[in-house]
């Protein structure tokens, strides 16, 4: 078996001071959405491959599926101890609401059978009525988001130690900078759509500034997807760069991402790809390679449409990222 010290996946610090991130992540989101024993088999293989970071929600169904993958693989012994993974779950918006917080936290906790998370994230700046598990949410279920008294909410979950870290997923600069405005604990880590077909660059400036960490999801832009868009894996520039290189697309997708300094989220099932993500860590892009890259138009994938009602919180998707789009 190959450990991850072998693989050397680099780690980056949080800005909350406990365990460091993988910056190579597995993700599990199969849309639609069940909990599955092909996500089970997947991450079992992805632990002996090297991978030790694991992204879910609680909308995704697939906290039980690893869950019992991880419980797996500490009985047969394939990993020491639990404290050897990276886990990351999230909040839904049914849940982002004052007083259903924690209780949401410890149900990501029995599904996933761990006493604690490494990550625990808000999945979107919005909420919805409380008791459904739904993407796309019903319109009329859309809610105002009172983030003040989400985020502190999350801080007690990390207070309570059922998590160590905490953070964001889908945030504009503005809405970190009124989450700033009155945190006590700062987000550790802002996970958004980051591809080279939407670069982010004015998001990850701004993280950068702050301290706070970005993780990509749909590098590679989640074609076949509710949320995503094949644009990224027909992208000419792309296509000419793995082929001079001897790379696949996604290969490059995945290194220009790793090369920002972002963790990068990787989604596949099949062995063959899952080895591939891991191959992109002893070569890098040029300088030319990376001119082209930033030079390739911007279209964002996951345009957040399902939270855009004229009588919800966000009539625009202006609204929604705050101009960011």
């Amino acid at each position: 078996m190959e450990s991850m010290a072998v693989r050397g996946i680099p780690e980056v610090a949080l800005s909350s001071g406990s365990k460091a991130m993988p910056l190579i992540g597995m993700g599990t989101a199969v849309y639609p959405f069940s909990p599955s024993d092909a996500t089970r088999s997947a991450v079992l293989r992805a632990i002996e491959l090297g991978y030790r970071h694991f992204d879910s929600a609680a909308l995704y169904q697939s906290e039980q599926p690893l869950g019992e993958a991880i419980a797996e693989a500490l009985s047969s012994g394939l990993i020491r101890s639990r404290d050897e993974l990276f886990i990351t779950s999230k909040l839904w918006c049914s849940d982002a609401h004052r007083g259903h917080v924690l209780p949401a936290l410890r149900k990501t906790l029995r599904n996933l059978q761990l006493e604690y998370l490494d990550l625990y994230l808000i999945h979107w700046p919005m909420s919805t009525k409380p008791g459904k598990y739904e993407f796309p949410p019903p319109k009329e279920d859309l809610m105002p988001f009172d983030m003040k008294s989400v985020w502190e909410e999350m801080e007690e979950c990390k207070r309570h130690g059922l998590t160590k870290s905490i953070g964001v997923s889908n945030f504009s600069c503005k809405k970190l900078e009124t989450l700033l405005s009155t945190a006590r604990i700062p987000p550790a880590v802002n996970q958004v759509e980051v591809n080279p077909l939407w670069q982010q660059k004015k998001l990850r400036q701004f993280c950068a500034a702050k301290g706070i960490q970005v993780c990509a999801y749909s590098p590679l832009g989640a074609k076949g997807t509710l949320w995503g868009t094949a644009r990224v894996m027909e992208c000419d520039v792309l296509k000419e760069i793995a082929e001079a290189k001897g790379k696949t697309l996604a290969q490059i997708c995945l290194r220009w991402v790793y090369e920002q300094g972002d963790c990068v989220l990787v989604k596949s099932f099949d062995e063959k790809r899952l080895k591939e993500n891991l191959d992109i860590l002893d070569w890098e892009l040029t300088e030319e390679e990376r001119l082209k890259i930033s030079q390739v138009p911007q279209c964002k994938g996951c345009s957040g449409m399902a939270f855009v009602s004229v009588d919800g919180p966000y009539k625009s998707l202006t609204e929604l990222w705050d101009g960011e789009i």
